[in-house]
């Protein structure tokens, strides 16, 4: 095994995902150095055939690193919100916003893909294993096995951009007791680049238009979770158009693939000179596809932070104090959306028709509702 000498570092970002990618690109756009660590090859993430959910704020902050993948992205231009078995809607238009779409559908190995075209040669060290991380006053240092050797780094910034965390007691996690069924599905007729979120006593039945299918999100409780899982593809299409309704015919499922779903928030973004930002900071439902972009929102703020006010603990503690409207804000409002769909309540039900024919029939409270999903707590006041 060999050693190498200390390597010093500005900044070292841990996680080299569409997240920590656009931390990278964003800090060398102002001129400040970092490097990216991940476990995996960064190929690995071309295999990688989920969609993502990308609001048209997203957007414009990626085309500011020249990162926004154009032709693979399917713009939601509509979306039509529902109860299932009850009245009241709220349907939301890109055309009131004067925008070329709410948001995009697009695959993450796509997104991936775009963002690492844009990294300089030496910008990553792949396929690492992290040894120790010991935290100092001024710089941090961590000791890294990558193949047969050993690094040791020292950084004055640690960014923790892995992903989900597993256990860990800084993280407070609120179990919905439902997963999440993702498939794809060709639709009759097209999509009409319209998105839907159908809220049924099971959870939220969202369908995403990507390319000529629609990417869905089937939220169930487990045990119902593992019927759909193991039914074959007919009964599968079957089960959605009951729960969707009639409005679409269903075709052609793809393969299927799960994951459970809880709210997950880490308490404090910040610990000395180690910061947290995109899933290893907040892990929100999939409802109305907030949990990624507040992840972009994280690094381009912590990114905005750093080339303004420098790397020191002040700075930090400032980024931490930016970040709290907007993800308290999209925690709170994807928890409350859950909590107050995912039921059969008679006078909840009546109440939620209300509320979404109020949302319809009230363009300003519409647009309030649209414009933080859109650009989150940037659209406020």
């Amino acid at each position: 095994m060999t050693d190498q000498p200390e390597q010093q570092l500005d900044v070292l970002i841990i996680g080299a995902g569409p997240v920590g990618m656009t931390l990278h690109l964003a800090l060398a756009a102002g001129g400040q150095s970092s490097l990216l660590l991940d476990r995996r090859p960064l190929q690995a993430q071309q295999d990688d055939p989920r969609a993502l959910a990308l609001s048209h704020g997203a957007r414009q902050l990626l085309e500011q690193i020249a990162a926004w993948p154009q032709r693979a992205a399917t713009p939601i231009e509509t979306i039509h919100v529902s109860q299932k078995d009850g009245f009241g809607r709220t349907l939301i238009d890109r055309a009131d916003y004067a925008l070329p779409a709410l948001g995009y559908v697009v695959r993450y190995r796509d997104l991936a893909g775009a963002l690492a075209s844009r990294l300089a040669p030496d910008a990553c060290l792949d396929q690492v294993e992290i040894i120790d991380i010991t935290p100092g006053d001024e710089r941090i240092s961590i000791t890294l096995r990558q193949g047969n050797t050993t690094r040791r780094l020292a950084t004055r910034l640690l960014v923790h951009a892995e992903g989900t965390p597993g256990d860990d007691p800084a993280v407070s996690v609120s179990d919905y007791d439902q997963h999440a069924v993702i498939a794809e599905v060709t639709p009759l007729p097209g999509h009409g680049n319209r998105a839907w979120e159908r809220f049924t006593a099971d959870g939220p039945l969202a369908l995403l238009p990507l390319g000529k299918e629609y990417s869905v999100v089937f939220t169930l409780p487990p045990a119902k979770a593992d019927a759909v899982m193991a039914m074959d593809d007919a009964a599968f299409t079957a089960a959605l158009q009951q729960q969707f309704g009639r409005r679409l015919r269903f075709t052609e499922p793809g393969r299927r693939s799960r994951f459970p779903l809880a709210l997950r928030l880490r308490e404090t973004l910040v610990k000395g000179r180690e910061v947290w930002i995109g899933n290893t900071a907040q892990t929100l439902h999939p409802v109305s596809g907030q949990g990624f972009n507040l992840g972009i929102r994280d690094a381009w703020q912590l990114a905005e932070t750093l080339l303004a006010d420098g790397i020191d603990t002040a700075s930090l503690g400032r980024y931490a104090s930016l970040r709290k409207l907007d993800r308290q804000g999209s925690a709170w409002f994807t928890d409350r959306i859950v909590r107050t769909f995912s039921n059969d309540f008679g006078p909840l039900k009546l109440a939620r028709g209300l509320g979404l024919l109020a949302l319809d029939l009230c363009p300003p409270a519409r647009h309030f509702v649209a414009k933080r999903m859109i650009w989150g707590a940037r659209a406020w006041p």
